[in-house]
């Protein structure tokens, strides 16, 4: 007997090891698409130079990306949850490969919000259909490991995106041809790894897979998703200011010109996004939203600071803070689905989640890019900081008074 046991423990641990492989190889697929989403970063100052176009402009080129993510989340998690990943995920990478050679080659304002949004489109399919490939592979007794690492994919690739950038930058003349070669390698990469995903039989046929609605989840897990999106939106809003507009704020009110320097910024940002869901994993959902929303406002603070008193380490300090909020937010929501909602609606779930907090981080970034065209850097940047504020305050509020202290990650 104790034979058998003995084996049958080494077959588990072996079954949970490559379980834990399978979780992180497909965790890759998620953070090459990433790579991409911000790669651009350190670009937008060069390329406003180049095509000469204002921060209201330079703004809703960035907000395209966000617009074909939106669209893509309508219909991505529905067709990934009827039809299975790989249908979904072969044409969201096809788009970010198309997207780099647009970058590559762009002659005009227009192919670079046709590629942004074409980068939205494949990332709008990642943290749908990828990111629940991702937990899939943890199977039932990894989900909270796979919520881990698709959380932590998305971030990691949206920071190394923007270094890579900022590297290539500073050591050649010309780096945007070699940053999109390198960027569609990755890709091609990620394709392998969707190519070993499980193949799912599909009746066509039946009447429920003839028909998109609006995504949406079971009654039962409405709520989830409202505490996700509430602390998850303010930090993403947060982290796509610093995107957007950040390289702008360094060059024309910190005098810092050096893509470097916004690069490594935001990678700083979203590298800190990543260490901080390793350290806080085992806190209790409740905890990790609290210091979520905490960070958030505490970013906001920073921002104003940082444009008050022309301080450079204190906009560094205020991206750390608003990648700790986008962070822990999704972190957060991504568990709570992990955990909850049905296999069968959790691309759907994580469409959700996405188009609650992509919405206001493509909104209130260009009311604000405007907003600066017309009253200044500093005046812009104070009002979305307040105003951000005011909504990481009340998500705080909400979270503590309906999420209660004994409810844990097992909620």
């Amino acid at each position: 007997m104790n034979i058998h046991a003995e084996q049958d423990n080494r077959s588990s641990l072996l079954e949970e090891r490559k379980s834990f492989r399978r979780i992180w190889i497909t965790a890759w697929m998620v953070t090459a698409v990433f790579v991409l989403s911000n790669s651009a970063t350190p670009l937008y100052v060069y390329w406003q130079q180049k095509f000469n176009f204002s921060n209201g402009t330079l703004t809703l080129i960035f907000a395209s990306y966000i617009v074909g993510l939106l669209l893509t989340l309508i219909i991505a998690g529905q067709l990934s949850d009827r039809f299975g990943r790989k249908p979904v995920l072969f044409p969201g990478i096809t788009a970010a490969i198309i997207a780099c050679l647009l970058f590559a080659t762009a002659p005009s304002v227009i192919a670079l919000l046709t590629a942004r949004f074409l980068s939205g489109v494949a990332v709008g399919v990642m943290v749908s259909a990828g990111m629940a490939s991702v937990v899939d592979a943890g199977g039932a007794k990894l989900k909270q490991q796979a919520s881990l690492a698709a959380s932590v994919s998305m971030v990691l690739g949206a920071g190394l995106g923007p270094l890579l950038s900022s590297i290539l930058s500073s050591v050649m003349t010309q780096p945007v041809v070699p940053l999109f070669i390198i960027q569609t390698m990755l890709l091609v990469s990620a394709c392998f790894v969707a190519g070993t995903l499980p193949k799912r039989n599909t009746n066509l046929l039946h009447p429920k897979n003839r028909r998109l609605l609006l995504p949406g989840v079971p009654s039962g897990n409405r709520l989830h998703l409202v505490f996700g999106i509430t602390v998850f939106a303010p930090g993403i809003t947060a982290t796509s200011f610093i995107l957007s507009l950040g390289p702008s704020l360094l060059a024309k009110v910190l005098d810092v010109t050096n893509p470097l320097v916004a690069g490594s910024t935001a990678c700083v940002m979203f590298l800190t996004a990543t260490g901080i869901q390793f350290a806080l994993n085992k806190f209790s959902v409740r905890t990790i939203f609290i210091i979520g929303a905490i960070a958030t406002i505490l970013s906001m603070i920073g921002l104003v600071a940082a444009v008050t008193a022309s301080s450079v380490p204190l906009f560094i300090l205020a991206a750390i803070f608003a990648g700790m909020g986008q962070g822990l937010g999704q972190l957060g929501g991504l568990t709570l689905i992990g955990l909850h909602v049905p296999e069968h609606r959790r691309a759907e779930a994580n469409a959700v989640l996405n188009m609650g907090g992509y919405i206001p981080a493509a909104l209130l970034p260009v009311c604000t890019g405007f907003l600066i065209d017309g009253k200044g850097l500093a005046f812009g940047t104070v009002s979305f900081a307040v105003i951000l504020t005011v909504l990481s305050v009340s998500a705080l509020l909400f979270v503590y008074s309906k999420l209660g202290p004994s409810i844990g990650r097992s909620l």
